[in-house]
């Protein structure tokens, strides 16, 4: 832990760094790769709606229901005619979905049921969903979703500039395309609690995107001033002096989301956890990434194509292939030191121990010590 303590301490102080703007197209490759599997999973697939969207019937068996879930399945489905969706819950009972059934066959469907598994009808609870309420459901998902996108927008746009609000859009949208697309092709069903955990994990992007952009409007005031950087050199030095706390806090935020996927829903049969936990941890992941590698080295980009970024990139350049030229070290990097010094009107920094000047007067009128 100390080791990854003078790590993030090094990363701030600009001493090391990883050229991540430098590199910018190699993640914009990944990203749009991982983008065109997504797209296609969930084309081809489409996605898991569960009745709170598409209508239908919930039933639940009472504890430790003697027939497996195949079984369940088989009794569903011919009961009703329709698919159904079975899941074994921790204490031993069965949550059965079949969606797409009217209500007032859902009487017959749970008799049935009751019949073929082998316990009392009276133990078998079901809950109806109208289909016209899960229309409303999925279309209020939408607004909430379009409204907090714009919101957002207007904000960084506000509070930092627009390309910065592009910039975080993208990795949004980013963000959000990924984790609809696991959905798609991990087969999970798809509710309220999905959406929730959409808007969650929205946030938790928008965060460390934010930390991102902060740090960089700040490290950039009156960088036209200088010639030794350019701004995709200070863009640079800002993702490495906020990588640690985006990845501690991303993988603090990840530990309980694991244990709620992989425990929670994986060995104690919880459902309704599988559907807020695999967005959260699908998400958390996904936006940590595209705080990173997407939204600050695409603002680099947006911002290099103005004139005075691009004046300022050639007179960096023109120092640079001087000071090249006449044998000295280019500061090719923003990692190489701290921005404080960069200014053209700063005195220069004193490196190493500084030497005392020797007075000559040292000594005389005292006495040596010695004994007569």
């Amino acid at each position: 832990m100390s080791k990854l303590g003078n790590l993030g301490a090094r990363l701030h102080r600009g001493e090391v760094g990883y050229d991540f703007v430098g590199n910018r197209k190699i993640w914009y490759g990944i990203s749009i790769l991982i983008t065109i599997t997504a797209i296609v999973g969930l084309a081809v697939r489409g996605l898991n709606m569960g009745i709170e969207f598409q209508g239908g019937a919930v039933f639940t068996t009472p504890a430790k229901t003697a027939a497996s879930v195949s079984q369940a399945e088989k009794y569903a489905e011919e009961a009703s005619g329709h698919d159904a969706i079975v899941q074994k819950l921790g204490n031993g009972s069965l949550r059965i979905q079949v969606a797409g059934i009217d209500t007032n066959k859902a009487d017959n469907v749970s008799a049935e049921l009751a019949k073929d598994l082998g316990v009392a009808e009276k133990d078998v609870t079901g809950e109806l969903v109208g289909p016209s309420w899960g229309e409303q459901i999925a279309n209020k998902a939408w607004q909430g979703l379009g409204i907090f996108l714009v919101l957002v927008v207007i904000y960084l746009a506000i509070a930092f500039e627009w390309r910065m609000a592009l910039a975080a859009f993208v990795a949004l949208i980013h963000d959000i395309t990924i984790t609809v697309g696991i959905y798609a092709l991990v087969g999970f069903e798809v509710t309220p609690g999905t959406v929730i955990g959409l808007l969650t994990i929205l946030g938790y992007s928008l965060y460390d995107t934010v930390v991102v952009f902060d740090s960089l409007k700040e490290q950039t005031k009156d960088i036209t001033k200088q010639t030794r950087w350019t701004y995709s050199d200070i863009a640079n030095r800002s993702i490495n002096s906020t990588l640690v706390r985006s990845v501690n806090t991303t993988v603090v935020a990840l530990l309980p989301v694991a244990g709620l996927l992989f425990i929670g829903g994986g060995f104690l049969g919880a459902g309704m956890l599988n559907d807020i936990s695999l967005s959260l941890f699908v998400g958390l992941a996904a936006g940590a990434y595209s705080s990173i590698f997407i939204a600050t080295p695409l603002v680099a980009d947006l911002k290099e194509r103005e004139p005075q970024m691009k004046a300022l990139k050639k007179r960096v350049l023109a120092k640079r292939a001087q000071a090249a030229a006449q044998g000295e070290a280019p500061n090719a990097s923003a990692a190489d030191e701290p921005l404080d010094d960069d200014r053209e009107d700063a005195a220069p920094a004193v490196v190493g121990p500084r030497d005392q000047p020797v007075s000559r007067s040292r000594g005389r009128g005292r006495p040596s010590g010695k004994r007569r």
